[in-house]
């Protein structure tokens, strides 16, 4: 049985050998520096929270240490980025949970659980937002956000989709041989009517340089769901 191979095998791993310690501050944007932190969240003290495409999970890491909530799930579909986090970060258990799966497959089995959902360049981003939005409203709680950072224009300086169109982007496999894969660039008109379309009620736009940071709110009296997939 052919298995897709795994496009994150490489991916943070020099970081590692040099920082294996739980971030000071919590990033969003693509240069890593400067812009908002995790007040964007809101106070996540006691609830559960979702890291979706959680890579080596250091923010994930950094809100189980800093922000005192019931749970953060790290939630990444790479093993090698699963196995990555699981060396950096066990010891933060219980309060860290690390989900080896894919994220929207993990939203739909866990309907109305979640108080919090956030994507740094992460699932959102590799993910068809017409697949994983709908999901990530329906494991959220009524009244629950999700906040997602993504790129508000292509890296090479082109300017983001003005459709739900995906783009191919440089990528390698375990092995070093060189492939693509599948990246979600849009315009914050295109992600916000997504996001209606998913069942978000109000939603947000913010620019911090290359990075386009939106937040999804969902009525506190409305529940969405989706079927099973």
């Amino acid at each position: 049985m052919e298995t897709t191979p795994d496009l994150w095998h490489h991916y943070g791993r020099v970081r590692a050998e040099r920082d294996r310690a739980v971030p000071d501050a919590f990033r969003w944007t693509w240069a890593g520096d400067g812009g908002p932190g995790a007040e964007i969240l809101g106070d996540v003290t006691g609830l559960r929270v979702g890291d979706l495409g959680a890579g080596s999970a250091r923010q994930a890491a950094y809100l189980a240490a800093r922000r005192r909530p019931a749970r953060v799930d790290a939630i990444d579909a790479s093993p090698a980025q699963h196995a990555l986090a699981t060396t950096l970060y066990t010891h933060l258990a219980p309060r860290l949970r690390l989900v080896h799966a894919d994220a929207a497959t993990h939203l739909r089995r866990t309907p109305d659980t979640y108080d919090v959902l956030y994507s740094i360049f992460g699932a959102v981003d590799f993910t068809d937002p017409g697949t994983l939005l709908p999901a990530a409203a329906a494991a959220l709680r009524p009244g629950g956000r999700l906040v997602f950072a993504t790129l508000a224009h292509h890296a090479g300086g082109a300017p983001a989709q003005a459709d739900v169109v995906r783009v191919g982007i440089p990528a390698r496999t375990p092995a070093g041989d060189a492939t693509t894969m599948h990246r979600w660039v849009l315009q914050p008109r295109v992600w916000a009517d997504q996001l209606a379309r998913a069942g978000f009620a109000h939603t947000t736009t913010r620019q911090e340089g290359q990075t386009l940071l939106m937040t999804g709110m969902l009525s506190s009296l409305v529940q969405v769901t989706v079927r099973p997939g």
